[in-house]
């Protein structure tokens, strides 16, 4: 993945878009509570430099981006309403929200845009085209999206979420258009080449998260690059298991304890898992819990955080590292009672970055952490929006979403 050979925002307004259309996609893929109501609106913050530099420049922006993942085409649940609302108080200017897709609504306020007016297309997931893995009917939709702009149009990808994603939005949309990286992706892209190819040492992984088979690959990979690898989270009892410890209600993969067993015969100095756990008697915010040794979790009992003892050894860890990237909770800290853990090994990093430490928070639950547990988000060299993107990365996969932008 060659930076330089990808065209950015600057290029693409070093050559004008005033009076131009031009097609973005962003990830605005914000979670949203029963009500309807945005908890995290990161990621649209995040959207906006790339939109308003757009936008002032005088082009036609016509915005794509998804929300969820419905099921059977378009639901009011998913819609993106509540998006455009919250997008034109960050841009300070009238979001529109085309009724559909591609279809007459969303032609219709395409064609009456005026220079610097912002269109969100409804959820794009809506139409099943987008994540078909039928080539053609990708390039359908995507030759739909391209008649929004015209023949003069351009394509900025943004949406660092899903640039793993081969998707109509994301890959066949940048076949037929001149194609830019946004500011958020350009960033990203430069955090990533800097964590793999010039990564100063010691370099420390952070990888939290409930599924050793969500991370398993990332796990191997980074465990032959990296000085230290600290496992929390829910999938830290899985390696518990495959040394012998009973983990009693845990959350725990039975299908991965030899797999576990084999990564810390081959990388023993390399991992560390959590030294003691904060267990409880159910998965409540209000449960009554107990600090113990890792290999005395009760029978009954169920690991929800690490303990301040395990805080304690891996801020060790992270105290002298020159670079650390970070994905996934250390535990449920949704919970308050059990958030210590994730909030403790957040500081550490913090510390070590304001010691000089190059420092990534690498997107989905750890970034809402950093919100949610009201820590300093500049405490951090980066914190990515695209969880799933970066670890894919990281584990040496190719990222169409980015590839297609070097062509």
């Amino acid at each position: 993945m060659a930076s330089d050979s990808i065209k950015t925002l600057s290029d693409l307004l070093a050559e004008g878009v005033s009076g131009r259309g031009v097609l973005v996609r962003s990830d605005l893929n914000v979670p949203l509570d029963d009500g309807g109501n945005i908890t995290d609106p990161g990621r649209i913050i995040a959207s906006v430099p790339t939109l308003k530099a757009l936008s002032d420049a005088g082009a036609k922006v016509v915005v794509i981006a998804h929300l969820g993942r419905p099921k059977d085409g378009p639901d009011p649940k998913f819609s993106l309403a509540p998006v455009a609302t919250a997008l034109g108080e960050q841009l300070g200017r009238h979001v529109q929200l085309a009724g559909d897709v591609v279809g007459s609504d969303a032609l219709a306020r395409a064609e009456g845009l005026t220079d610097g007016d912002v269109l969100l297309l409804e959820n794009i997931r809506f139409d099943p085209r987008e994540t078909s893995k039928d080539d053609a009917q990708r390039l359908a939709l995507a030759e739909q999206l391209v008649e929004l702009v015209g023949d003069d149009g351009a394509f900025v990808s943004d949406g660092f979420g899903v640039v793993h994603r081969k998707q109509a939005s994301v890959y066949d949309v940048a076949t037929l258009l001149p194609h830019y990286a946004g500011t958020l992706v350009a960033a990203e892209i430069k955090v990533l080449e800097q964590l793999t190819s010039s990564t100063e040492r010691p370099y420390a992984v952070v990888l939290g998260g409930s599924k050793v088979s969500d991370k398993l690959a990332v796990i191997e990979n980074l465990a032959t690059k990296a000085d230290s690898l600290v496992i929390g989270g829910g999938m830290c009892f899985t390696f518990l298991a495959s040394q012998g410890v009973s983990v009693g209600n845990s959350l725990l993969e039975e299908s991965m304890i030899d797999t576990c067993s084999k990564l810390l015969d081959d990388y023993g100095d390399v991992i560390h898992v959590p030294v003691d756990i904060v267990a409880a008697d159910e998965f409540k915010a209000d449960s009554p819990s107990e600090t113990v040794a890792a290999d005395r979790i009760s029978d009954g009992k169920m690991g929800l955080d690490i303990g301040p003892g395990s805080i304690e050894r891996f801020t060790a860890l992270l105290s002298n590292a020159k670079t650390i990237f970070w994905n996934g909770p250390m535990g449920v800290f949704e919970f308050p009672a059990f958030a210590a853990g994730t909030k403790g090994v957040a500081e550490a990093i913090i510390a070590a970055t304001a010691k000089g430490a190059f420092s990534v928070v690498g997107g989905g639950d750890s970034a809402a952490a950093v919100r949610q547990l009201g820590l300093p988000e500049d405490g951090f060299s980066h914190i990515s929006t695209g969880g799933g993107a970066s670890l894919e990365y990281l584990e040496g996969k190719t990222l169409p979403g980015i590839e297609v932008l070097s062509t």
